[in-house]
């Protein structure tokens, strides 16, 4: 039997199933472009404290990352005034997606109180399976560098926003839920982008807007414990603008609230 006809076809096999698991992530962005630039003010909240506590901005931009141009969207958090005197907080988190919105590289700069901690996710996608390596360093100290591999798209803290801004909420009913992998420290877990439904949010920049409520769940493997590592809400209109982020800190929660945008690929009604 020639061994050329039998390598020719294992080959093309091969090729398949690795373009297979590129296709499983890739998601058309129809959502936001380049150039968008979004500003937040920040309220801490803790026990009975709920104060205004600095400016966030979620920013997005393309930049060249091992040759190819991607999508850079960085979302970054700085308290001031009292808060920033009682718990300092600048975080930096910074997600790379390719332009079909694969994720590729993630990365968190963190001080929370007296407490800095730096994180890098790393993805890769070879012979069928998505490798990443994840790497956390707390205090200067090394916590962990560990790889992990799957054979489903897996999203970071970052990649998730890009993904849920894209998903079709117009035939989905409340209390439903999309499921996904996402990294969760040295873990892939399981999250559930649940639906809540549509309201209407009135913002920092004095406008009413209408809007779709997200809850990013992560469940356990039994998925019996539920934890909320997100709360957002997104302009119910073609940009899918985070209007309201809520994220939970080592102590008590961070809530952005739009004041101000620019570079939407879409017009506002």
């Amino acid at each position: 039997m020639n061994q050329k006809l039998i390598f020719v076809p294992a080959f093309l096999i091969f090729v398949f199933f690795v373009q297979s698991i590129f296709a499983q992530c890739e998601k058309e962005n129809l959502a936001f472009q380049s150039g968008e630039k979004i500003t937040y003010d920040l309220y801490f909240k803790y026990g009975v404290i709920n104060a205004k506590a600095g400016i966030g901005t979620l920013n997005t931009t393309t930049t060249n990352l091992n040759g190819k141009t991607v999508y850079k969207t960085c979302l970054q958090a700085n308290s001031t005034g009292i808060v920033d005197k009682m718990f300092p907080v600048n975080d930096t988190l910074t997600g790379y997606v390719d332009m079909k919105l694969v994720p590729l590289l993630f990365t968190k700069g963190a001080y929370e109180g007296d407490e800095y901690t730096s994180e890098r996710q790393s993805f890769s996608y070879e012979n069928g399976k998505i490798t990443i390596r994840t790497i956390r360093y707390r205090k200067g100290r090394l916590s962990f560098d560990e790889i992990i591999t799957t054979d489903k798209c897996t999203y970071d803290y970052v990649s998730v926003l890009n993904y849920a801004r894209n998903l079709d909420y117009s035939e989905m009913q409340a209390g439903e839920n999309t499921h996904i992998q996402f990294v969760s420290g040295k873990k892939i877990v399981d999250m559930y982008l649940r639906y809540l439904g549509t309201t209407k949010v009135k913002t920092n920049d004095g406008k009413t807007y209408n809007a779709i409520e997200l809850s990013l769940m992560i469940l356990n493997k039994a998925f019996a414990d539920q934890k909320e590592a997100m709360k957002v809400t997104l302009t119910d209109d073609l940009n899918r603008m985070p209007l309201i982020i809520d994220t939970g800190l080592k102590i008590g929660t961070m809530r952005c609230v739009l004041k101000d945008y620019s570079g939407l690929r879409h017009p506002i009604n």
